[in-house]
């Protein structure tokens, strides 16, 4: 991939944030995502790449925009594989709660994990705790693996779960344990990132989620060094059924090379509410403020990026060159 297409991405996720960010606090998951959705359509369209959608909005005959398989880019440029999540967090939007982002990921053809729409069960960790976790281990040998890699106390290690009733036996564990607890209400590829962020204050992920955002998550923790692993929690026989033909088994564990192959990858990231990581949008009369994040493995680059956009020399968020 080429070196600019790092900056070309993160205006995609810049006009995903500011759209959807209109709806925060409104009731209306729904439309800001159909905001998100289109407005990061719109500009992937002006961007100088060959890409395929092969985590999106759905399969084709259930969404009208970013679906999977549907040709986005130029029709020049590089053959990249895309995953798109336009609004991470639609909850949160809706009752203008934190971390919600508008998020996506690039891979040369072929390197990304096509993902089914299913739960996974996952682990992330920071580089500190690279290789030191399990996610066939137990919930407490975790916890030791990585407080004696981040020379900590157990009782010092921040975890972060999603707030679920499946999740209530890790909780209990992790109480039992004497570790700290951030519950999300939404919103893991956030939690999986924070743990690659001293100023965050996480440490470990642990819960389900779902797999198309645990692909993204393993882009960014690839970005940044860290590591995830996850296993396909398939609910029903159907589901069971759809992993079959994408040849995928379901008792593996994935590690970061089954999900994101190769040495190169982008991630970009703009957040719509406040979070740990990132600000969300502010609107000031004729211009909007973004703060996003994008990075790219191959290099090892992190750039956090301020952004303040014109709404009235630029009100549908993209100048088609």
């Amino acid at each position: 991939m080429e070196r600019s297409l790092s900056m070309e991405l993160v205006r995609v996720t810049e006009a995903a944030a500011l759209s959807s960010a209109r709806w925060m606090g409104r009731g209306k998951k729904m439309e800001a995502d159909d905001a998100a959705t289109t407005a990061m359509r719109d500009v992937f369209d002006t961007i100088p790449m060959q890409g395929t959608v092969v985590i999106g909005e759905g399969e084709m005959d259930e969404a009208p925009m970013l679906y999977i398989g549907e040709k986005l880019g130029t029709g020049h440029g590089p053959l990249v594989d895309i995953a798109v999540d336009p609004l991470e967090g639609t909850n949160i939007v809706a009752s203008g709660g934190w971390n919600a982002l508008a998020v996506l990921a690039v891979a040369d053809q072929g390197n990304l994990l096509h993902a089914p729409d299913m739960y996974m069960e996952k682990i992330a960790v920071g580089p500190e705790a690279v290789g030191q976790i399990d996610i066939n281990a137990s919930v407490l040998d975790n916890l030791k693996a990585v407080a004696k890699a981040k020379n900590k106390d157990i009782q010092d290690v921040v975890a972060t779960v999603l707030n679920r009733p499946r999740h209530e036996e890790i909780i209990a564990q992790l109480r039992e344990a004497g570790a700290r607890i951030k519950l999300i209400n939404d919103g893991d590829v956030a939690g999986a990132i924070n743990t690659a962020f001293d100023q965050t204050g996480v440490d470990i992920l642990f819960g389900s989620g779902g797999a198309p955002e645990g692909v993204i998550a393993a882009v960014a923790l690839k970005c940044l060094g860290g590591e995830i692993q996850g296993r396909l929690l398939p609910q029903s026989e159907e589901e069971i059924t759809r992993c079959g033909k994408m040849g995928i088994d379901i008792a593996k564990v994935l590690r970061m090379e089954d999900l994101v192959r190769g040495d190169d990858a982008i991630f970009a990231a703009t957040g719509v509410t406040d979070g740990e990581l990132m600000r969300g949008v502010q609107f000031k009369g004729l211009y909007g403020e973004t703060h996003s994040v994008v990075m790219r493995a191959k290099s090892g680059t992190v750039r956090f990026i301020e952004g303040r956009h014109s709404l009235e020399k630029k009100p549908n968020l993209v100048i088609k060159p």
